[in-house]
């Protein structure tokens, strides 16, 4: 794993007080890969101490911990780190059809309030559970974070119009054959939006973006775009620790990628919705008072 060093300036935009993150993975010692998904990161694993260096640095009150694909369905980690964490952290969890509800309770005791769709490779449940993990969550008022390949979102929009549950389309809904501002694939997005249950997430566009840094200009148009259309409807975050970056050299500066991003936003305003109102919104969060989630 690639953990850098935090130093350096912090970044120029000032995050409000109550700001969540709303993707970040961490890894504790003793829960070891399963089966199915990738390895652990590599080198010296992320905990809860270095994640709160990385609050303090950004401006980072509250967070949303994901389930890794290293876990797959086996959420033990998650728990321990939302212990770790205490009352500032929640949990998006990886569960199925098979999950018993004894598991889902003892997930919410430690402070899940969602469960991951992940239908690319290493994910722990794809979209054919889609509805079924949707009828468990939307029973307990739990989010739905969905990740897939953006491209195929228009072969998608039925199944996912139908969703109940409050849901995410996660990682600037990675569009890998490329979008266009105005073409079908995002005026699909904003029909999603419009239904009223669903959310776009801003994380991880080094993933998504066919350009690049440090501008990532294709996916700033796309998220300019969606953030014009329903500011009231995007959320931000940090996807720390960038398990994708495999060498120093991909390894994003933190105050600078947060500077590009939250820079596609228009003002102060707009940047209060998008880390702290909207967050609280989809995640079933209280408003924000200092020391919890």
């Amino acid at each position: 794993m690639l953990v850098r060093m935090l130093s350096g300036r912090p970044p120029k935009i000032a995050l409000p007080r109550g700001t969540v993150d709303t993707q970040m993975h961490m890894y504790l010692p003793g829960f070891p890969a399963r089966p199915g998904g990738p390895a652990l990161p590599a080198g010296a694993l992320p905990d809860a101490d270095q994640y709160r260096e990385f609050m303090r640095w950004l401006g980072i009150d509250r967070v949303i911990i994901t389930q890794g694909n290293a876990h797959q369905r086996d959420n033990a980690n998650l728990i321990a780190c939302l212990n770790a964490m205490g009352p500032v952290a929640r949990g998006v969890a990886a569960f199925g059809a098979e999950t018993s509800e004894s598991e889902l309770n003892a997930l919410s005791a430690a402070g899940v309030i969602g469960a991951r769709i992940m239908d690319l490779p290493g994910g722990a449940v794809g979209l054919d559970e889609l509805e079924a993990v949707d009828e468990r969550a939307a029973a307990r008022d739990w989010m739905v974070a969905v990740q897939f390949d953006g491209s195929n979102i228009l072969e998608h929009e039925p199944r996912l119009k139908t969703l109940k549950s409050r849901w995410v389309l996660d990682h600037h809904g990675k569009f890998f054959s490329g979008a266009a501002p105005d073409g079908p694939e995002i005026a699909a997005v904003r029909r999603l939006i419009d239904a009223g249950n669903c959310w776009f997430k801003f994380a991880g566009v080094y993933e998504s973006s066919k350009v690049g840094g440090p501008d990532f200009a294709d996916v700033a148009a796309l998220s300019r775009a969606i953030a014009a259309h329903a500011p009231e409807r995007v959320v931000w975050g940090s996807n720390w620790p960038h398990n994708l970056a495999k060498t120093n050299a991909d390894y994003p500066d933190d105050a600078e990628l947060t500077d590009t991003v939250l820079g596609w936003l228009p003002d102060a305003k707009a940047r209060h919705r998008v880390l702290v109102e909207n967050p609280e919104r989809l995640f079933g969060l209280k408003p924000f008072t200092d020391g919890g989630a």
